[in-house]
């Protein structure tokens, strides 16, 4: 008999559904479905050059970071280059590469869940031309700090994009996070991917974006999809803008929640290092493959790397409860070490 799902905290969605003002330009968008939207969508990347504080020309747009992510690989990728990227982290990104003609190259993690920064600079050749950083990292929730990432840019080599994965960096609440703006001045193979799919609840819309120095944006626009990006999520991108002070309130409670949820896994007995994003993470020597197998019979959704770890979105109160709940029944290795 299957298990129906009562909470999904597999994808890192947000537990909120679209702000009242974002529905209701969502609804005056769909009543002009029949109209095409712009060819390029020079409105919306305004728009958000404004709310960056960059200019225009520095911004690129796209399906989902997702699609910026692959416009940028198709840019600046020829068939046989490499791309190198820690591994585990967003499965997106081998199949983008190989989308492109690229080999993969993943490098391990750190037994910590760190991307391990000088391991990824000994993988760099003369045949790359991505290198990959998540950060926050997906899934572990790590954080690459200030000076470590600036250090990284300095040595990799001018030939090399290095496109940084922000997709969760408003979940992120270290005194020590990067200063992107000018990290952009500084290194012009640097693109900065950022979504509206995860702090601001559109992931069923797909708008991302990139932001980098002129020349790459320029190669990165170069592959948009003409008509690819559609008003309703135009709309609700825009009114989600207007509403930033309410969202701002949405990302602290998802992040308190964060740090209640680590907090009571904590005091179970669970390993849980501190996250950044808008999850937790679970890793051997605890129990992860059964904490999965308990999770999915109490109708609870999470992504589970059989053997490597267990990624827990941060749900509403009610599902984290159940979290709890579940999990407390489950001998770990602190408390089983201690017996």
């Amino acid at each position: 008999m299957d298990i129906p799902v009562l909470h999904r905290l597999s994808l890192n969605e947000s537990p909120y559904p679209p702000l009242p003002s974002v529905r209701e330009a969502m609804q005056r968008a769909v009543a002009q479905a029949h109209r095409y939207p712009q060819f390029r969508p020079d409105e919306l990347t305004e728009r958000i050059a404004a709310w960056c504080r960059v200019p225009s020309d520095r911004v690129a747009v796209g399906s989902g970071s997702v699609g910026v992510a692959l416009q940028l690989f198709r840019a600046v990728v020829r068939p046989g280059d490499t791309v190198v990227y820690a591994w585990r982290t967003f499965d997106a990104y081998p199949l983008l590469a190989a989308m492109a003609g690229a080999r993969p190259v993943p490098v391990p993690l750190s037994p910590d869940g760190h991307q391990d920064l000088g391991a990824l600079l000994a993988a760099l050749d003369h045949r790359t031309r991505v290198v990959v950083l998540c950060n926050p990292h997906n899934p572990t929730g790590s954080l690459v700090a200030a000076d470590a990432l600036s250090a990284f840019l300095r040595q990799v080599p001018r030939h090399v994009t290095v496109l940084l994965d922000e997709a969760y960096i408003e979940f992120a609440r270290d005194t020590d996070l990067p200063d992107t703006p000018s990290l952009l001045d500084a290194h012009p193979n640097l693109l900065v991917l950022r979504t509206f799919s995860k702090a601001y609840g559109l992931a069923a819309l797909r708008i991302g974006y990139g932001l980098g120095s002129v020349d790459l944006v320029g190669r990165i626009r170069r592959q948009q999809l003409p008509f690819g990006i559609n008003a309703v999520a135009t709309a609700a991108v825009k009114a989600s803008l207007q509403a930033e002070s309410e969202l701002r309130l949405r990302v602290d409670t998802v992040v308190a929640e964060r740090e209640r949820l680590r907090g009571e896994l904590v005091s179970l007995g669970w390993r849980v290092p501190h996250g950044h994003a808008n999850s937790v993470w679970l890793a051997p020597p605890d129990p992860v493959d059964e904490g999965a197998a308990a999770l999915a019979g109490a109708g609870v959704q999470v992504r589970h790397y059989p053997g490597e770890g267990l990624r827990l979105t941060v749900g509403d109160r009610n599902a984290n409860d159940t979290v709890l709940t579940t999990l407390a029944g489950l001998p770990t290795h602190r408390a089983a070490s201690r017996a």
